[in-house]
């Protein structure tokens, strides 16, 4: 009973990270956007992994040089992917703020992210379909009431900056970073391909079941990374803002970067593990479980950081649309006991 109880602790355990990274996002100034999001993602996609993983992966090169071709491209592919949905991310925070934003990227986040992995495996579990479809349908009906709580939030805020809320443009950046966002749970699936993937052959050379999940990371990543810092480049080069890096007084914007890093990947790394323990349809019930718990926590730093003052009845909104969105967590959860 406690090993049964042991992956979904890990998972339980990761929504702490994940609730919480987008903080840090909240301290930039006075980098500009673009550099601080080329430290984050040096750290979160390259560094922190890759360090996690040598630690506990013996021959962790040596491991993913073993895994077919097509699996390690493919799950790049998946992470480059994400990096797009992580660009609008950080795009949609200083627009809607960081409990909307949460609200609406997590919310599909999970959906999509616990869907689609499952029409990719070769033997899904078909008496779980009905379950898995039911909370998916449960958790977008969530997302959409979060969304209408930012509209009635966005009424109430004529007397604001506008130019720190745009609405329009926030829900439309977060809606798609939540289908781009689902790449991640999508491209580690891929890597961990039951009987041929990565994690095999990190086992094979040493590694735990529950580490071998890093070795996934670090190549899901690589694919993340890529496209982030190509983008954040691009980004320094045309708004000249190279300069931006040597900025007197940004030590607690890179010291926020970091922090945000650790709590991004620190997410995904305990997940993995839990995940992995999870067995084959880990990543169909773990994923919306990691996106959900993370949801709640983020709501209560949204609620500390005063983001809903002043707007009871949105909030009220925002909240039914968590509790929504959670009931169809629990649903999707159901499903791993359904045979």
């Amino acid at each position: 009973m406690e090993f049964a109880l042991l992956p979904l602790a890990l998972v339980l355990f990761a929504s702490l990270f994940q609730g919480s990274f987008g903080l840090g996002m909240k301290f930039m100034a006075p980098l500009k956007w673009e550099a601080w999001w080329l430290v984050h993602s040096l750290f979160a996609m390259i560094i922190l992994p890759t360090a996690w993983a040598l630690v506990v992966v013996p021959d962790l090169f040596e491991a993913i040089a073993q895994a077919p071709t097509e699996i390690i491209v493919l799950a790049m592919v998946f992470g480059a992917v994400w990096g797009i949905g992580g660009i609008m991310f950080g795009k949609s925070v200083p627009y809607i703020g960081m409990s909307l934003t949460y609200g609406i990227v997590l919310g599909l986040c999970a959906a999509a992210g616990s869907i689609i992995p499952y029409f990719m495996k070769d033997n899904p579990n078909a008496a779980a379909l009905p379950y898995v479809v039911s909370g998916v349908v449960v958790m977008v009906l969530g997302v959409g009431f979060t969304a209408y709580a930012g509209i009635l939030r966005d009424k109430q805020s004529e007397g604001e900056d506008k130019a720190k809320i745009n609405l329009k443009a926030g829900l439309v950046i977060a809606i798609l970073s939540g289908f781009f966002s689902a790449a991640l749970g999508i491209g580690f699936d891929a890597g961990f391909a039951e009987g041929n993937g990565i994690g095999k052959y990190a086992q094979e050379l040493g590694a735990t079941a529950q580490n071998s999940s890093l070795a996934i990371w670090v190549v899901v990543l690589w694919g993340a990374f890529i496209l982030n810092a190509v983008y954040s480049i691009v980004l320094l080069t045309k708004n000249k803002t190279w300069n931006s890096f040597s900025e007197p007084k940004s030590g607690k914007a890179y010291m926020w970067s970091v922090i945000a890093a650790v709590c991004w990947f620190g997410a995904l790394g305990v997940y993995g593990q839990g995940a992995t323990l999870m067995g084959n349809m880990g990543s169909i019930v773990g994923w919306p479980i990691l996106m959900g718990g993370g949801l709640i926590i983020s709501n209560v730093w949204a609620y500390f950081n005063k983001e809903w003052d002043n707007a009871k009845k949105p909030f009220s909104w925002l909240m039914f649309g968590v509790v929504v969105i959670c009931i169809g967590m629990v649903i999707i959860g159901y499903s791993n006991g359904v045979s």
